[in-house]
Order: structure tokens, then sequence, then C-alpha cells
């Protein structure tokens, strides 16, 4: 059987909300155990025209509920750009799986042919759906992803290669 674009994409993005969600729980007790100010590591970016840690959070979760919406053709929620917490950024991954939760492989079927038009002024493209989620969906996402985890190793969170896999909680 074919790997279906659902199994590409909903199972892909919720597994990595919940590690991302995983790694934040990590910084917060890190912030707590060596009495760092966590305001401070949630605003702290890798340089001055990156997104800091927050923003990082709330472009993983923008790209993996667009890409949902996107891609079956509705709309996911509107979340603002609120969160100055660490217990706020994990709550906004909780909203966006709950979201993707919501996604069903029957919705999904046939996106892969669905021509996907996002971005705007010179970033602006149309895709086929699979060519968005593979060339475009995805990395960002991950991107995200990743420089979240960058930033908070940088700042002396004890988090290494297994964390960033979710490998801790497989038996």
């Amino acid at each position: 059987m074919p790997l279906s674009m659902y199994q590409a994409s909903v199972p892909v993005l919720t597994r990595g909300l919940g590690v991302l969600s995983d790694l934040l729980a990590k910084g917060e007790a890190h912030a707590r155990d060596a009495g760092v100010d966590p305001a401070a590591m949630v605003a702290a970016r890798l340089a001055p025209d990156m997104f800091p840690l927050s923003g990082q959070v709330q472009r993983a979760s923008d790209t993996a509920k667009y890409a949902a919406a996107r891609l079956t053709g509705g709309s996911g929620p509107s979340l603002a750009d609120e969160e100055t917490t660490f217990q706020d950024l994990r709550l906004r991954c909780t909203r966006t799986v709950s979201y993707l939760e919501t996604v069903t492989p029957e919705a999904l079927e046939g996106s892969e042919a669905r021509e996907i038009t996002f971005g705007g002024g010179a970033l602006k493209a149309t895709l086929s759906g699979d060519a968005y989620l593979l060339t475009f969906a995805l990395p960002n996402f991950f991107f995200h992803v990743t420089t979240a985890y960058d930033i908070l190793r940088h700042l002396g969170v004890p988090l290494g290669k297994i964390d960033y896999l979710g490998m801790h909680d497989r038996t």
C-alpha cells in the first residue's frame, strides 16, 4: 500500500509538536532548577534577525495547522501570537495537536493533486499538494522545531539528539 498524504502529514506533525512540547517542558525545568529567568529564555534568539523561541514555536504551530487546512481545503484555528511563558507555548502545541486530531484520512484523499497557493509578494507560490507538503510544509515545520531545540540547547538546557528525535518514549 502506498504512503498516503495523511500518513505523511498529520501523524508526523502531531508527533513533532509532541516532541516540541517535551523540549519546552525540559526548558522550563532547566529554568526552574538553574534559577534562570524563564521569560528571558522564551524571548531568546540565536541571531538578531531570527524569531525568538516563542516565535519558533508559533511558526511550527502555524505551519502544521496551515498545512492541514490547505491540504483539506478547510481552515485551521486562529491562534494569536501572544505566548510569553513555557506553559503558554506548550498549550499552543496542545491546541494545534487538537486541531490536527480532527483531520481524517478521508479529508486528505486526493490532496496530493490539490493546487496549493501560499505566501505573498515575491514569496507567493503555487504547488501541487504533494509538492507543497514535501518541499515546503514539512521542511519549514522541522526548521522551526530544530531552531527551538537549538535555542534551548544554546541556553544550557540538557538536551540531546534522543530528545529531538523523541526516542526517549520508545521501549
